[in-house]
């Protein structure tokens, strides 16, 4: 293109625009101002593009950033009302440092993956056990709401109960429980304090049955805990239980058979059709309890990599005592199985109902209503075993079927009741009420 004595070209590719000037003549002065210009115009033009570009992508965060924050608001709605949270009191963080100590090291009562227990004691002299959410935990928040709004809806004497919390917005995420002084179930039947008073049958029976009674409970309220594990059933001065940790527990409609979400909870205790098919259902928590009760018999450890990598899994190593018929070899030596013929029928009938809680099949395992009735009855005497009754039980069927695609996150789909497919191969067991408990025969 000419511009009087000036000739202008104009180059353009996929990742830039060039120009050419040419001058009739020798015009060194013309050249140089033209190529000024040029160049000022094509600052301007570049920074006016970049400028739009910017706003364009500031537009569509803030757009995304609202639907986010309104989608989640649904989730998070009257939260905090005031000076309550769900109806208990939010806590500053400045008096639950105090309370802590700082959150001293000296104070902590116990760790898990979601936080730290410390103890503390309040301003108005109540002593409680201050949960510190870690940080790093990127589903905390979630986890705080859960617990609050569970522990706010449920009354129970078997259920720890919560005392407040500090607001969501705070810099730290708080709760404040109540204090139980006297450990977990674990810390006395593998810990420190087992060395120094192992729990006698009558007290492990009666934690059997609050423990059963608390999450028969959750159950009749739609609750699923799905953490259920001995350091998380805490003991009072008189060894009363505290059913606590709710972090994971999940709302379960009555209309519906299964949640289908990815499987969360303590190795070893995990229901195996949930953490394979993906489907948390109420006997997930029975499952989980058939190995607290195997605790309860044997005083070992749910999981213990030193045993036989078949029977690292305490549930693994109780049903092939049970198949092979060495069964005394499970139980603590200190309860007074060999001497005491009424000790010896009630762990007997416990160690059948944990049996039947840890089938691979959820639906050969009893609810945790029939659970805690058959409890009641072996402790009160009256509990006969049913001989004429087989228990089957079905390890095929969980290896029959593909699992269905893992969920990328927990979210929930539910799904409408549906039959399990029957097994054409089945195990049936008899137990007898006698210092030999039980035979085994396989029916192929």
């Amino acid at each position: 293109m000419w511009i009087g004595s000036v000739y202008v070209e104009f180059i353009s590719d996929s990742n830039a625009i060039f120009w050419h000037i040419f001058a009739a003549g020798n015009d060194a002065p013309l050249k140089i101002g033209l190529g000024c210009g040029f160049g000022a115009l094509a600052s301007i033009f570049l920074c006016s593009c970049l400028y739009m570009i910017r706003q364009k992508q500031q537009h569509c965060f803030l757009i995304f950033h609202s639907r986010h924050a309104s989608s989640d608001s649904s989730t998070k709605a009257d939260l905090e009302v005031g000076d309550v949270c769900f109806g208990v009191p939010i806590f500053p963080n400045a008096e639950l440092e105090e309370a802590t100590n700082h959150f001293d090291t000296a104070r902590e009562l116990g760790d898990g993956g979601f936080g730290i227990v410390y103890y503390g004691k309040l301003r108005d002299g109540r002593e409680v056990a201050v949960k510190r959410l870690f940080e790093h935990n990127y589903q905390r928040m979630k986890q705080f709401i859960t617990e609050v709004e569970i522990l706010t809806r449920l009354r129970h004497k078997n259920l720890v109960s919560l005392y407040g919390c500090t607001s969501r917005h705070s810099r730290e995420l708080l709760l404040v429980y109540e204090y139980i002084p006297n450990g977990t179930v674990a810390d006395h039947l593998q810990g420190e304090r087992a060395k120094q008073d192992p729990l006698p049958w009558r007290t492990r029976i009666s934690i059997a049955i609050e423990t059963a009674t608390a999450l028969a409970y959750l159950h009749a309220s739609d609750i699923i805990h799905r953490d259920v594990k001995t350091n998380n059933i805490l003991l009072d001065n008189n060894f009363c239980v505290k059913v606590a940790d709710f972090g994971l527990s999940r709302l379960f409609p009555n209309n519906v058979s299964h949640v289908s979400t990815a499987p969360q909870g303590t190795p070893g205790y995990v229901d195996p059709e949930y953490h394979q098919y993906y489907q948390l259902t109420e006997k997930s928590d029975v499952y989980s309890f058939g190995v607290v009760l195997v605790e309860l018999i044997s005083s070992m450890p749910a999981v213990d990599i030193s045993r036989d990598r078949h029977e690292i899994n305490l549930a693994n190593l109780a049903t092939s005592k049970i198949r092979n018929h060495e069964f005394r070899q499970l139980i603590d030596p200190n309860l007074g199985f060999e001497s005491d013929p009424e000790i010896n029928r009630m762990i007997t009938a416990v160690a059948e109902l944990a049996f039947r809680c840890l089938q691979q099949d959820k639906d050969m395992r009893p609810s945790m209503e029939t659970v805690l009735e058959e409890l009641k009855a072996i402790s009160s005497g009256k509990h006969e075993p049913d001989k004429s009754k087989d228990v089957s039980y079905d390890n095929s069927a969980s290896q029959s079927e593909n699992p269905p695609p893992s969920p990328e996150c927990d979210n929930v789909g539910l799904l409408k009741n549906t039959k399990a497919p029957t097994s054409p191969v089945s195990v049936t067991q008899k137990w007898e009420a006698a210092v030999v408990p039980l035979h085994i025969v396989v029916n192929l």
